[in-house]
């Protein structure tokens, strides 16, 4: 028994798994690829060169694979990757990549995005994060893993948000936000630590010290950025169990192009 309803308009040259569920009036495309359990709701449109993982929710009048909305786009053969067991709710857009990177925007795996969620195009999003309703990513946007996104936040390109920090509520997010850390605000300010949010996953004692220590280095001693760098490097020595922490975050500043939010 075909999973596709008659009213579904999906093209032959499109590679879909027999499990995967197809709602009314939805539309794929050629350049298609749907992963096996993956449900698609009615009136949605999947289009482009997009490939889509295992066991994914995809609701109603979600519009995935769309061209980008960059001016300077001009039609070259970009992609849109989604990884397995994402949530994607009413009416988000997910849109190709350009050749301003390497031509794909790539979300990653166990992701929870509410209604109206925008990522343009060239975005990088991780996995286990979650996305409040209309928060929206501008180009070439990375997110790191567990990242949470309040609603109504827009995330101007080429900012970078790390791994386990927690934007809030109708945020204006022109620079970097470190990993573990809380920021809001238009301005954005950083506020604390992730606290509510490293504990939920299981971080020890031990680690959120270490995060609190890196947190007090860059926001409470009046330090440079410089000298709250080096003063972090030492914390290396913690020992093995916080090391990965101090790594991520050294190596976030590191890559850092539009600075920090301080």
């Amino acid at each position: 028994m075909s999973l596709i309803h008659p009213t579904a308009i999906v093209d032959p040259a499109a590679e879909i798994d027999p499990s995967v569920s197809v709602a009314p009036y939805a539309i794929i495309g050629p350049h298609v690829r749907i992963g096996a359990g993956t449900t698609v709701g009615p009136h949605c449109v999947i289009e482009g060169r997009t490939t889509i993982g295992r066991d994914n929710r995809i609701f109603q009048f979600a519009s995935i694979g769309a061209i980008s909305q960059d001016m300077s786009y001009g039609g070259e053969p970009a992609a849109l990757e989604i990884g397995d067991r994402n949530t994607i709710r009413e009416f988000c857009t997910f849109n190709l990549g350009t050749m301003k990177e390497d031509g794909t925007t790539r979300v990653g795996s166990d992701n929870w995005f509410m209604a109206y969620v925008h990522i343009a195009h060239d975005c990088r999003v991780g996995s286990h994060t979650v996305m409040a309703n209309n928060a929206t990513l501008a180009g070439h946007v990375h997110v790191g893993d567990w990242a949470v996104v309040g609603g109504l936040s827009g995330v101007h390109q080429f900012v970078h948000i790390g791994a386990h920090a927690m934007i809030g509520f109708q945020s204006h997010v022109t620079q970097d936000v470190p990993p573990y850390m809380t920021a809001d605000g238009n301005p954005l300010a950083l506020r604390a630590v992730n606290l509510t949010g490293l504990r939920r996953r299981d971080f020890g004692n031990e680690r959120i010290a270490v995060v609190r220590e890196m947190h007090k280095l860059l926001y409470r001693q009046g330090l440079t950025l410089e000298a709250a760098v080096t003063e972090i490097e030492k914390l290396r020595q913690t020992g093995d169990v916080v090391a990965s922490d101090v790594h991520v975050m050294l190596d976030f500043v590191a890559a850092s192009k539009r600075g920090i939010v301080r």
